[in-house]
């Protein structure tokens, strides 16, 4: 697939580990010419994502910026456009629980900065990058739903799997606005993939229950997330428009 990601730009939110690392590293391995990588706070990790994204031959930038805030979206965009200008394939992975809380603990806070994060953030990021992909007829934009979009999400992240299941309705209205200018949107909805976000949200008798409920007989990786990602960016899924593809070992079927 080399050739046909040769001379593009692609930027990864929340790239600094995770999913979004490992589809950095996957971008550059096949052959994108730069990417671009977001990150807030990590910078160590970003560091080692951009070690290895230089590794397998990519040119590699870092952005910092807090995307649960409003003024840290807006302070990243601009960023973006002078680091960036022209984005190619946009992968927008960035988004966290922040933290589980009942209906009865949730703060008005709390709730716009699951929102921010998970939803506005890829709204406005989606809205800057555009105007390049328009203008040259071609562009990828692939957002990272997940399956708490599915089923409600476990207890204390019900804002959590709402803000998702805004991503995935926002994949296909996209994916409708956008088709006829050349532009695929798609998702991907993650399952339980073992890695630090349910390290720091899920007990290890919560993971061994979700484990009890994959055919699959073993939790997801980042780079299984990755390889889809991968294909929904190339000519291979070139029909494939506003879908969100679960990706959970059998979890959740369709």
């Amino acid at each position: 697939m080399k050739s046909e990601f040769a001379g593009k730009t692609a930027l990864v939110t929340g790239a600094s580990r995770g999913i979004g690392a490992a589809t950095a590293i996957a971008l550059a391995k096949e052959g994108v010419a730069r990417v671009v990588a977001h990150y807030n706070g990590y910078k160590v990790g970003a560091e080692q994502t951009q070690a290895a994204v230089r590794a397998a031959g990519a040119a590699c930038d870092l952005i910092d910026g807090d995307l649960s805030e409003p003024h840290g979206i807006h302070a990243f965009i601009g960023k973006l456009k002078s680091t960036a200008p022209q984005v190619d394939i946009l992968i927008n992975n960035a988004g966290h629980l922040i933290r589980r809380a009942k209906l009865t603990e949730f703060d008005e806070a709390l709730f716009d900065h699951v929102m921010n994060l998970n939803v506005k953030s890829l709204w406005f990021i989606s809205q800057a990058v555009v105007p390049h992909m328009i203008e040259r007829k071609s562009g990828i934009i692939i957002n990272v739903s997940s399956i708490a979009a599915r089923n409600g999400g476990g207890i204390g992240a019900t804002i959590y799997a709402a803000a998702k299941g805004a991503v995935s309705t926002i994949t296909k209205g996209m994916a409708k606005e956008f088709a006829p200018q050349g532009i695929r949107v798609n998702a991907v909805s993650p399952g339980t993939v073992d890695n630090d976000f349910h390290v720091q949200y899920s007990t290890k008798q919560m993971m061994e229950g979700m484990l009890a409920q994959t055919p699959a007989g073993h939790l997801g990786t980042n780079e299984e997330i990755a390889d889809t990602i991968i294909f929904l960016c190339s000519e291979a899924g070139r029909y494939i428009y506003g879908q969100t593809i679960e990706i959970n070992g059998g979890m959740y079927m369709v």
